[in-house]
Order: C-alpha cells, then structure tokens, then sequence
C-alpha cells in the first residue's frame, strides 16, 4: 500500500466488530469505521462527547461474521449551563434584527463552560459572512454553535449544512428574536451527520421567561 493511504487508514481506521464481546471503545480523540453485522458505524470522539451512528446499511441478506453496534451519544462534559442559552438569547435579542453569532465552549481542563461571541466580515437582517473563528483557550472546545435568525424563524439552511459538514458540535438557531417566545431549532452534528435534537426543557423554560 502506497504512503499515503497507509497515513489516511492509520487516522481513520475501519475496525470489524468482534461477535463474542463488546468493541473496544476509541480511547482518543478521532473518528472510525466500525463494520458491524448490520452495516457500517461511524464512531466519533472529542473530550466532550462520543458518538456512535450507522452511516450504511446491508441491504442483502449476506451472512457477515460480525457483531453489533448500539447507536451512542455520551455527552462527556455534562449538560450545558441554560443560563448560557439565557445569555445568548439576551445577545441576540439586543442585535435584532442583526444576525448574531456565539460559541459555547467548554474547557476540558477546569470543567467551566463559557459563551463567546462571534464576529463576522458582513452581519445583516437576513444573512452573516465571512464568520471568524474565535482563539479558544487551553482545554477549550466548542459544544454549541448558536446563531440568530432575526425576525424571521428558525431553522437551518443549505448554508448551515455546507457550514457544519466537517464539525462535532451542536447548532442551535433562535428566531423570531424581537418576539416574546422565540423559536428555535437545534441539531447534532458529527462529520456530516445532522440529527434533530428536542430542546432540553431548561433551555425552553429561560427562552420562555418574559424580558422586561
């Protein structure tokens, strides 16, 4: 095998599912291919999370000699602070009909969440352009990608896709902003994989308290 696809299946590794036992969990931060009895799992890992979901499926009754995976979420550094969500309620709120942007992050190292907020090149009423990146901290990782829509409602867009396609994170979108309940729409992403989420209900109940 050539250098270089020895390098890619060294870093992104297809591991078949023994039958008799458990597979081993990745013990680092990374993704792989986990080849199951019923099709192909992808497993990813950061210090905040593991995920494990089936991106492919055996659609002939082969006889395959593996065992079977369990679709996981193992949310590691614990349930996001909703006064975060509260506080980036406020942020957007005070930017309609601007477009906001903010990254919660968390910090493996002391356990501590915290929002950041984004800048961008162009913010306006209907769209955000050429977003930066903020400097994160030591230990520091994003858990939730929060933007704004505005006026207009929540949800996610053919750019949000091309946008979160490479990222593990949740995305949250709050609408509606200059209203009294604001709507929302959350997702999980993980390498292309984007899968709705239900809001945690203390993230609904401080985007339902009334702002004075």
């Amino acid at each position: 095998m050539n250098p270089g696809d020895s390098l890619l299946q060294m870093s992104f590794p297809s591991v078949m599912v023994p039958t008799r036992e458990s597979v081993a969990v990745l013990d680092r931060p990374g993704e792989r291919l986990l080849i199951a009895a019923d099709g192909v799992y992808l497993e990813v890992v950061r210090p905040w999370i593991r995920v494990v979901r089936r991106i492919a499926k055996c659609d002939v009754p082969t006889a395959i000699p593996y065992g079977r995976v369990e679709p996981v979420t193992q949310q590691r550094c614990g349930p996001v602070p909703p006064q975060l969500i509260a506080e980036f309620r406020s942020i957007a709120r005070n930017g309609h009909p601007i477009e906001i942007m903010a990254w919660i992050v968390w910090n493996a190292l002391t356990g501590a969440f915290r929002i950041v907020q984004l800048t961008a090149r162009s913010q306006g009423a209907g769209h955000i352009e050429g977003y930066q990146r903020p400097d994160l901290a030591d230990g520091e990782h994003l858990v939730v990608d929060c933007h704004s829509h505005g006026a207009y409602e929540a949800f996610f867009s053919p750019t949000d896709d091309k946008d979160d396609r490479f990222d593990v994170k949740f995305a949250l979108v709050l609408g509606d902003c200059g209203t009294e309940r604001v709507s929302t729409a959350l997702r999980l992403c993980a390498k292309g994989i984007f899968e709705r989420s239900a809001l945690p209900l203390s993230w609904r109940a401080v985007l339902d308290v009334e702002v004075v």
